[in-house]
């Protein structure tokens, strides 16, 4: 579209919006009818360990949403010399899972608990049991039984409890809503009602029924919506929350909102089923359309939902880029030492391709870049850690290759339950992520770790935010009767082109006897968590 056209779609509020709060970066994408990122902003953002639960502060939560608007509005303004006031559409979508609990004002009874909280392991080992279903730790009914295990003071004044994605589109809208992929993180969907299961449902009220609590389950959570359906309007105040300079209308109508898992599937077109996506980033995830049901109860699969409610197949895990930063970032501190300037992709480019120089298997080295605990491989506690025997091969190719083979180590070992024991057919797999940036580098890794070939579409850079928007889009413009898989392989990505890359068989061969040496180190990294405090004291007697 020209200049002139996207202003008057902008001034015509023919637009969607999608902001997405990830793990380290807020970001407000808006998008034209062609589905083109028009104007964005951002703001960064850390989690931080607080009385032993990963969080984010209420005040950052505010102050992120505020400033990624803030930004996109500027960035109207400096292209387009037009304020925004009006959007044909919005959605909010965020890290998946966790614990958002209020009372009845309103009012976080207990600061926001993540998924990257591994507190509720003895809640999601006894619900899946009760359930015969997977109930990960990660999952909301699971932060909440645990709660109750634990007795928390604040259990019975619960209202309300949802995701951070439900939580920001309560505030804007005052609809206690939510979409079915992000709902599927927080109890277990029913296929065929589209709602939480309803045996489920009951079974944890009766199990539950001794405490005296005065609220039902079905009470506290958020109503489920698909993708297509309104979930709520911008409310007047909702509309000053977003924008304080008060330009932007009250009355646009919002999308439910969703996981980054949901968003990860649209902004790859991988809600088909045998279609899959893999989202890297603080923590990597693979999704998966399955065709059937499994056959058993995996606690490392967790079953959820596309954004219109088709069963999902997700492995999970709770690590991947965080140790990878880290030591780059050393090597940075280093290069600026030596008195180089050090450009941050120039470097990131250097010792990714590096990798591809390495011995297959990694030279017989070792890490685990647990920043904290993975519940696929069972480890409580982060605890990043290299470990090289005397007759290990060190050098800087299979230091990097080691590394990249570990942010996908624990991800390896749930799918290949799925592709090895429930021989689930895979005929795509869609890759996006900051790791992806290196052209070749990551996606042959992957490719060696799923032993599929691994594509990257031009438009992966975009990310969940714009995966949020078109999901905004496809309330207001798809065709009636029009499915959402439709809707993205025939108007959104029909000449989206796309960089596929095979499995070479030397990878494949390497990365699984390194994967065999990953799951014998895991003593190790149990050990590094029972000996080494996380203050980094001393053990006593």
């Amino acid at each position: 579209m020209s200049q002139v056209d996207v202003k008057d779609s902008i001034a015509n509020g023919a637009t969607s919006l999608g902001i997405e709060f990830g793990s380290t970066r807020i970001k407000a994408v808006l998008i034209n009818e062609q589905f083109e990122s028009i104007a964005s902003g951002s703001y960064e953002w850390e989690n931080q360990l607080k009385d032993g639960y990963w969080t984010y502060d209420q005040k950052d939560i505010i102050t992120g949403l505020q400033t990624a608007y803030r930004e996109m509005k500027q960035d109207v303004q400096q292209q387009y010399g037009i304020t925004l006031e009006k959007v044909g559409s919005i959605g909010f979508s965020a890290m998946m899972h966790g614990y958002v609990a209020l009372d009845n004002d309103g009012k976080l009874l207990v600061p926001f608990r993540t998924w990257r909280n591994a507190t509720t392991g003895q809640a999601a080992k006894e619900l899946t049991e009760l359930f015969q279903f997977n109930i990960p730790e990660r999952w909301s009914i699971a932060h909440l039984y645990q709660a109750i295990l634990n007795e928390e003071s604040h259990v019975p004044q619960l209202t309300f409890l949802t995701t951070l994605g439900g939580y920001i589109h309560w505030l804007l809208t005052g609809s206690k809503a939510i979409g079915i992929g992000d709902a599927s993180g927080m109890f277990p969907i029913d296929e065929s009602s589209h709602n939480y299961h309803p045996d489920m449902v009951k079974q944890f009220d009766e199990h539950v029924s001794g405490k005296g609590y005065p609220w039902k389950l079905e009470d506290l959570l958020p109503q489920v919506y698909r993708a297509g359906e309104v979930a709520g309007t911008l409310t007047a105040d909702g509309a000053r929350l977003l924008d304080p300079a008060q330009h932007l209308q009250e009355g646009i109508p919002l999308c439910p909102p969703e996981g980054d898992a949901g968003t990860g599937m649209v902004a790859t077109n991988s809600v088909r089923k045998r279609t899959g996506n893999i989202s890297v980033g603080t923590s990597v995830f693979a999704m998966i359309v399955l065709e059937k049901e499994l056959s058993k109860v995996y606690p490392e699969i967790d079953l959820v939902t596309t954004p219109d409610g088709s069963p999902v197949g997700m492995v999970h895990a709770n690590n991947c880029s965080s140790d990878i930063n880290a030591w780059i970032g050393l090597f940075r501190e280093f290069a600026e030492a030596m008195g180089y300037e050090a450009d941050s992709a120039k470097l990131f480019s250097v010792m990714f391709n590096k990798a591809l120089e390495a011995d297959p298997d990694g030279g017989g080295l070792l890490s685990y870049g647990y920043y904290s605990g993975e519940n696929i491989t069972g480890i409580d506690k982060g605890r990043p850690l290299f470990v090289r025997s005397p007759e290990s091969r060190f050098n800087l190719a299979n230091f990097m290759r080691t590394h990249l083979f570990s942010a996908f180590g624990a991800l390896k070992i749930g799918m290949d339950i799925l592709t090895k024991n429930e021989h689930v057919v895979i005929d795509s797999i869609l890759a996006h992520g900051g790791l992806f940036k290196t052209p070749v580098v990551g996606q042959r890794i992957v490719a060696a770790a799923m032993n599929v070939p691994i594509s990257v579409m031009s438009t992966a850079g975009e990310g969940g935010a714009w995966g949020m928007a078109l999901l905004a889009s496809y309330m207001i413009n798809k065709d009636e009767s029009e499915r959402l898989d439709d809707y993205l392989e025939n108007k959104v990505f029909h000449d989206v082109e796309g960089e596929q890359v095979a499995p070479v068989a030397a990878d494949v061969r390497g990365f699984e006897t390194f994967i065999e040496r990953y799951q014998q180190g895991l003593a190790i990294e149990q050990a590094a968590v029972d000996h080494l405090l996380e203050n980094g004291g001393n053990q006593s007697c």
